[in-house]
C-alpha cells in the first residue's frame, strides 16, 4: 500500500504532535501512526496527581502556547487535553490502531510495515518516546513474592494501598512523588529503596521562580560549573541529606544528563521533608525478594504489603529499526531530530534537558525545514 503523505511520523504523543505541527506549519502532509486508539497515550495512563517538572512556557507545542489561566506546572489532565486539541487541526492526518513493526529502506524513500500493510514515504519521523517498555529488575525470587508487585506505570493513586506497607523502588522524580503521596494518604509504612543516590532538584525555585528557569540557563555554561552551581544550590536549598540515607550524587548534575542521559530528580520541597522527618524511610537497593519479605542490600529484610516499582523503561527501538545501524549505547538513537540518523530517517524526542517538551517543538521546526529541503531536492536527502 503507497502512501500520498510526505512524511510519516510513528507516535502521537508530544514529539510526534509537535514534529507534524511543525511539517504542516511548513506546507507538508504528513501522516501520524499510533498503535494505541488516541494521542498522547503515555500521558494518560500516568498517576492521577502528576504535574509537569517543567514551566508551561517551556512545554507547549510549537507556537502553540497553553490557554491563559493554566498554572504555572501544568497537571497530566492539562498536558493530554493540549495535545488532544492541537492534534486536531486540519492538516494533520491521524490513523491510530496502527502498530508499526519494522522500517526499512526501499527504493528512495522508506517502507514502514504496519499491522494494518505497509506504507510507504520519502521521509519517516520515529517518535515512539523514551519510556516505552517498563522494566522492572529480575531480583532472585521476585516469582515468589506474594505481595502486589507492580511498576510505576501501573500505578494511578494512593487509594488502593490505604493502611498498606508498601516499598517503592527508585528515587527518580516519579518514584518519590509516589512515596510522598502514598506516605501524605494512609498508608502505613512508607520505603523508598536507593540503590545510587541521585541528584535532587526542586520543582520551584526561589520565590516564584520555577526551577527549571534556573537550570535553562545552567545548560549554557560549561558543565562543571553548572554542576558547582547546582550543587551549592542544593545544599542552600534543603541541605545535605546524607543522614537520611541520601548522600549527595557522585556525578554532578549536568554532568549525569550530559555523559549518561541520567535525569535529576525534580521534586517538591515537601518530599524531601517528608524524607527528613521519617515519613519516607530510605532504605538500601533490593536484593532479593521471597514469599513475603524483601531483603536489602546489606542483609537487612522488610516485609511490604506492596512493591512499587519505579524502575525505569526501555526504549524499544529494536525491532522498529535495530537492523539499520541507527542505535547506539542504552538503545537511543545514535543522531537525533532536526539531522537524519539515515537520509530521510529522523528520530525525535529522545533527548534529556532541561525544557525537554518546549525543546522538542523547537528541533520539529528546524527538522521540518530541514525536511521540505530534502523533499524539494528530490526526496529523503
Amino acid at each position: 500500500m503507497e502512501s500520498e503523505h510526505n512524511v510519516i511520523i510513528v507516535g502521537a504523543g508530544v514529539a510526534g504532535i509537535a514534529s507534524a505541527l511543525a511539517l504542516k506549519d511548513a506546507g507538508l502532509s504528513p501522516l501520524v501512526l499510533e498503535r494505541a486508539d488516541q494521542v498522547a497515550s503515555s500521558w494518560r495512563t500516568r498517576y492521577d496527581s502528576l504535574r509537569l517538572n517543567t514551566w508551561r512556557r517551556f512545554s507547549h507545542l510549537p507556537g502553540r502556547p497553553y490557554p491563559k489561566g493554566t498554572p504555572t506546572f501544568p497537571s497530566r489532565d492539562q498536558i493530554v487535553e493540549h495535545i488532544e486539541r492541537h492534534a486536531g487541526e486540519d492538516g494533520v492526518e491521524l490513523r491510530f490502531g496502527t502498530s508499526v513493526e519494522r522500517i526499512e529502506r526501499s527504493g528512495g524513500g522508506w517502507a514502514v510495515h504496519t499491522s494494518a500493510g505497509e506504507l510507504r514515504a520519502p521521509q519517516v519521523i520515529v517518535a515512539t518516546g523514551v519510556d516505552q517498555a517498563p522494566v522492572v529488575p529480575a531480583w532472585p525470587g521476585r516469582e515468589t513474592f506474594e505481595g502486589e508487585l507492580l511498576h510505576s506505570a501501573d500505578y494511578r493513586n494512593p487509594t488502593p494501598f490505604t493502611g498498606s506497607r508498601v516499598l517503592v523502588v527508585g528515587p527518580g522524580s516519579s518514584g518519590m512523588e509516589i512515596a510522598h503521596e502514598l506516605a501524605e494518604s494512609g498508608a502505613a509504612k512508607v520505603w523508598l529503596a536507593v540503590r545510587t543516590p541521585p541528584n535532587i532538584l526542586l520543582r520551584q525555585g526561589p520565590g516564584p521562580v520555577p526551577g527549571d528557569l534556573i537550570a535553562t540557563w545552567l545548560w549554557s555554561l560549561p558543565t562543571g560549573m553548572a554542576d558547582r552551581i547546582a550543587r551549592f544550590g542544593a545544599r542552600m536549598d534543603f541541605g545535605d541529606l546524607s543522614e537520611y540515607g541520601l548522600p549527595p550524587a557522585e556525578t554532578g548534575v549536568f554532568t549525569a544528563v550530559h555523559a549518561e542521559g541520567k535525569v535529576p530528580s525534580i521534586v517538591d520541597a515537601e518530599v524531601v521533608e517528608a524524607i527528613k522527618d521519617g515519613r519516607i524511610e530510605v532504605v538500601p537497593a533490593v536484593a532479593a525478594l521471597d514469599a513475603s519479605s524483601v531483603e536489602l542490600s546489606g542483609g537487612a529484610r522488610i516485609e511490604p504489603d506492596a512493591v512499587i516499582c519505579a524502575t525505569g523503561y526501555r526504549r524499544g527501538l529494536e525491532p522498529l529499526v535495530g537492523h539499520l545501524d541507527v542505535l547506539g549505547e542504552r538503545g537511543m538513537p545514535k543522531v537525533r531530530a532536526p539531522e537524519a540518523a539515515a537520509p530521510g530517517l529522523r528520530f525525535a524526542g529522545f533527548l534529556f534537558r532541561p525544557g525537554a517538551l518546549g525543546f522538542m517543538g523547537k528541533l520539529a521546526r528546524r527538522s521540518a525545514k530541514a525536511i521540505a529541503r530534502e523533499l524539494r531536492d528530490g526526496g529523503s536527502g
